[in-house]
């Protein structure tokens, strides 16, 4: 049996996190971050003025928002919205995707074609932060996740075609870039770790999800006909199911006014592991 539809009638949906029984998803062009539970209900938070996309929860359940083109981070404390930092001063490019660690910090990625960046926002008393360039020299960094163990920062650099593997220290430093995977089918574009190491990932031209292993191994694919895809999670019950984001275009400026993104599931015989 193929994936099925859950949800539809989205703009360009991104960014997926499961959390607290709930699939959470930005729609970067509908101004507005979802949630969708199992039986496909829909709830929205709107984001005016913002095109949100990498999501990320803190320890104490609050959201963390990436704002592509203000080059912002919003959080969402469950009533209200409010902007914590401005990178515009440390980024060359417009913000993408995001993954949060156990201590709160957020590692974002700054999308530029060559030499983009990884930006670590850490947390405050004031819930403002600090924000280093933790990384640089990525081919668009993308869609990030961390490891069981809490020891690797995974990310997809889709202009790059290949995965990337950093060593994440107790500090939250990144050290010992390494190729993950490389020669992908697609540009990689959002991703999912597993309890066995494999990473989730969603082929963008190669209109596929692809279940990648360290050394570039493909050993599960996801065929999605004509539709784009664009992220992934996993999340349900066990962690066995594995949500697809996709849409009809990779490119978002096409698809501006359409309501042509959808949400589908499947299960896989891995669970979800790490962050997201």
């Amino acid at each position: 049996m193929g994936p099925a539809i859950l949800a539809e009638g989205f703009c360009f949906g991104e960014g997926p996190r499961w959390f607290e029984g709930l699939l959470w998803f930005s729609d970067m062009l509908g101004e507005a971050v979802h949630t969708v539970d199992l039986s496909g209900s829909v709830t929205t938070v709107a984001v005016p003025g913002h095109a949100p996309s990498g999501l990320g929860f803190r320890p104490d359940g609050s959201l963390l928002i990436t704002s592509t083109e203000r080059r912002q981070v919003l959080r969402y404390d469950g009533d209200s919205i409010a902007v914590i930092a401005d990178l515009g001063d440390l980024v060359t490019a417009n913000l993408g995707d995001m993954v949060v660690d156990d201590a709160g910090r957020a590692f974002i990625g700054s999308q530029a074609r060559e030499n983009g960046t990884i930006i670590r926002l850490d947390p405050a008393h004031d819930d403002d932060g600090a924000a280093t360039v933790v990384a640089d020299g990525l081919d668009f960094p993308n869609g990030m996740a961390i490891t069981e163990d809490r020891t690797t920062l995974i990310v997809a650099e889709s202009t790059g075609r290949r995965l990337t593997a950093f060593t994440l220290d107790a500090e939250g430093g990144l050290h010992d870039r390494r190729v993950f995977a490389d020669g992908l089918d697609g540009p990689p574009d959002g991703i999912a770790i597993d309890a066995e190491g494999g990473v989730w990932t969603a082929m963008t031209l190669a209109h596929e999800f692809q279940r990648v292993t360290d050394g570039g191994a493909v050993t599960d694919r996801i065929d999605i006909g004509d539709r784009t895809a664009i992220a992934c999670a996993l999340g349900g019950p066990e962690r066995r199911m594995l949500f697809l984001v996709s849409t009809t275009d990779a490119y978002p400026e096409r698809l501006v006014g359409t309501r042509l993104s959808r949400i589908d599931t499947t299960i896989v015989d891995i669970p979800g592991a790490g962050s997201p």
